[in-house]
């Protein structure tokens, strides 16, 4: 598997293109923001895109997906627990004076207990509530893409709409479950991985807890 972190857009949102080495297919883990770039990775690594897969649906991960649509026409999954704050993600970005494209209407849903592949290669989707309803973590081959649960050092926030600490706490102990050489692709920051988090990360260890609203 090849793992391609592109770092965008003004909230410095983590972009992960996944390639099968193999068969060269691929799939986009949270576009968030200048798709064009998105676009070139694709071809210039001569992969042919499958599918664009959403941990969630803040504006800072979904403002690449028009673009990545139109040049390739491929499926966008999310859970639809998400959809409120997808279908909003242009308005969230007003807000936050950032301007973004209203990312199109996915045509996949994805729930707990969904496997998810392209080429030959499959992730498990595990629902992970607390940041966002129907966040999800895409979990296989000894990696976790985990979107803005599991930050290096940190985790992600839960005073916002819709967020939810007490449920993050249970996602963050989900996540804490995995072989501690999981690698943590996370939305924001560098990689880690669960053992360094399990020894270092206040919100695992219990030193510290979510905010709650």
């Amino acid at each position: 598997m090849l793992v391609r972190a592109l770092t965008v857009g003004p909230f410095q949102e983590n972009s992960y293109l996944l390639a099968d080495g193999a068969t060269h297919d691929a799939v986009f883990v949270d576009p968030g923001d200048e798709g064009e770039r998105l676009i070139a990775a694709v071809e210039e690594g001569g992969f042919t895109l499958r599918a664009i897969w959403i941990t969630h649906g803040h504006l800072d991960h979904v403002g690449g997906i028009a673009a990545l649509k139109r040049r390739f026409d491929v499926p966008v999954y999310l859970h639809p627990l998400d959809r409120p704050l997808y279908d909003r993600a242009e308005e969230q970005g007003r807000h936050y004076g950032v301007r973004i494209e209203a990312p199109p209407a996915p045509e996949r849903d994805l729930a707990e207990g969904d496997v998810v592949a392209f080429g030959g290669l499959s992730f498990n989707v595990v629902h992970v509530p607390g940041h966002a309803p129907g966040h999800v973590a895409f979990v296989g081959h000894g990696v976790v893409f985990g979107g803005d649960v599991l930050f290096a050092g940190s985790i992600g926030r839960t005073d916002l709409p819709l967020c939810d600490a007490r449920a993050m706490q249970r996602s963050l102990e989900r996540l804490a479950a995995l072989p501690p050489e999981t690698i943590v692709y996370p939305g924001h920051g560098p990689a880690t991985t669960i053992g360094e988090e399990a020894r270092t990360n206040p919100f695992l260890t219990g030193a510290a807890r979510p905010i709650l609203r």
